[in-house]
């Protein structure tokens, strides 16, 4: 048979390879700087319509966003990206449940009434066992007839408690539209000292806004909300299950992730593009880690994300040969992306707040983390003790575990026997941490010094006035701690890392 001499060189041409880099590879270069770190402002778009105060996405993990996480994370500025791995059903309330979290307009089905004819033991029964401290008071046409309250109910207890409810209840009523704005409403109560205000609307019973309701927005003013002041949510569906992703946004999600390892698939992105077409929440489409990648995506896509294998939990790069070391993917990314205004959010691989701020600087609009958020406390992942230290369970989307819990789609996977799954992620457990709220303080002050650094007091100013430099492997241990015996770990940074 005669020899095909056609590729003659072509294989040893192949390792005539490009440098990629990762973020041990690079450091900032610290410039003339005016910026306080305090002052540099991080808010920034995960996509297209969504804006959030901080440029921070828990990942799509079983083990890391369901609803307390995401009300937690959204609260302080960032998205909170709910995973697949539940019913539609349940990814729906989960949904619902982040937009009620801070509404200021409690809803009619949600709002606790009492009846004229109630007696007053009845009410206060009533009262306790929901956890209110006072009731709007209704007729059968939902009409409001006044406000009883435990003030109202005190003198009663105990000596008339089978009074009516009519006896008791405070008639003279304060109320407003279902329009009403937070600083109306809390002026309204001041003025008439009273702790909750009926919206009525067409005469009837419409919602109740409370004092509580009030106070506790304005404890987060910084919260990422929607144009109609609800927490941000975002949800992960996989890459052809259209009807899903119609389910979320039905329920009201802000942005649907198309999550899969690798969206460089020409039928994951015919299906991305679809969903693109049938729903109206934004559409981020991911992972992708080349230029090529995100030419065929950024037409459509209302933001990217990157990132092939650099998670401290997967084992796509040894598994399967394949990756891109994650500053440089990022870097690719953000230059298609850039010519046509789509974010990128940079997924996986970040360990330090400095890796985030590195990741901003290639380019990245904002970053999706783990492992840093799957030891908190809002995450669902359960509680272990070895060795008398606290973790929480936390594990790979490509892991046995959790394609068996329905995560396979992410991988192009059916849905198998144990023994016949090819995981590619492990299933572990990180250090328990706390709240949510204390790991994003350090994460985005570190950004926010990074900034400072740099010199550049937002993060579209960041990323075009940052510049790298190589780190060898001396300059790498030269960055931490070396020479001495940590004797107190300070919050954000530890050599297990």
């Amino acid at each position: 048979m005669a020899r095909d001499d056609s590729s003659d060189g072509h294989f040893s041409e192949k390792l005539q390879v490009p440098e990629a880099l990762t973020f041990d590879d690079v450091l900032l270069r610290p410039k003339e700087s005016r910026v306080e770190p305090d002052e540099a402002d991080v808010s920034t778009r995960v996509s297209k319509n969504v804006e959030l105060n901080a440029p921070v996405l828990s990942a799509a993990m079983d083990t890391v966003t369901e609803s307390d996480l995401a009300i937690a994370l959204a609260r302080e500025g960032g998205l909170g990206v709910l995973h697949q791995n539940m019913d539609a059903e349940e990814m729906a309330a989960e949904i619902e449940r982040v937009k009620r979290a801070d509404e200021l307009v409690i809803r009619r089905e949600d709002v606790v009434t009492a009846r004229p004819e109630q007696t007053i033991s009845d009410v206060d029964a009533m009262m306790a066992h929901e956890g209110v401290s006072g009731a709007p008071v209704v007729d059968d046409d939902d009409e409001v007839l006044g406000i009883i309250s435990n003030t109202d109910i005190r003198p009663y207890l105990g000596v008339n408690e089978d009074d009516l409810v009519e006896e008791a209840m405070t008639d003279e009523v304060i109320t407003a539209g279902p329009d009403v704005e937070a600083r109306e409403a809390l002026d309204l109560m001041y003025d008439h000292k009273v702790e909750r205000i009926p919206i009525v609307e067409d005469g009837k019973l419409d919602g109740l806004v409370t004092m509580q309701s009030i106070l506790e927005r304005r404890e987060h003013d910084d919260a990422a909300r929607d144009e109609n002041g609800e927490l941000v949510v975002g949800v992960a569906v996989g890459p052809f299950d259209v009807e899903r992703a119609e389910t979320a946004d039905e329920a009201g999600a802000d942005v649907v992730f198309i999550d899969c390892a690798h969206a460089h698939n020409l039928n994951v992105i015919d299906s991305a593009r679809e969903i693109r077409e049938t729903i109206d929440a934004d559409v981020v489409v991911g992972n992708v880690g080349t230029k090529e990648a995100a030419e065929e995506v950024v037409d459509f896509a209302d933001g990217i994300k990157v990132g092939i294998g650099p998670g401290s939990i997967c084992t796509t790069r040894v598994v399967t040969g394949a990756g891109m070391p994650q500053i440089t993917a990022v870097a690719e990314v953000a230059d298609v992306a850039a010519e046509y205004d789509v974010p990128v959010i940079a997924d996986g691989g970040i360990r330090y707040s400095g890796d985030a701020a590195k990741a901003i600087a290639a380019g990245a609009d904002a970053v999706m983390l783990g492992s840093y958020f799957a030891g908190t406390d809002e995450a669902p992942g359960r509680v272990i003790t070895v060795d008398g230290k606290k973790y929480k369970q936390y594990r790979g989307m490509g892991s046995v575990g959790a394609m068996q819990s329905g995560g396979g789609e992410r991988y192009l996977k059916e849905e198998q026997e144990d023994e016949e799954f090819v995981p590619e992620g492990v299933e572990a457990a990180t250090p328990y941490k706390g709240s949510v709220a204390s790991e994003l303080h350090q994460l985005v002050g570190g950004i926010q010094s990074g900034m400072g650094y740099v010199g550049a007091e937002t993060i579209p100013a960041y990323k075009e006035r940052a510049e790298f430099v190589r780190v060898s492997q001396a300059g790498q241990t030269e960055g931490h701690p070396h020479d001495v015996m940590i004797t107190d770990e300070a919050p954000n940074y530890s050599p297990q890392n």
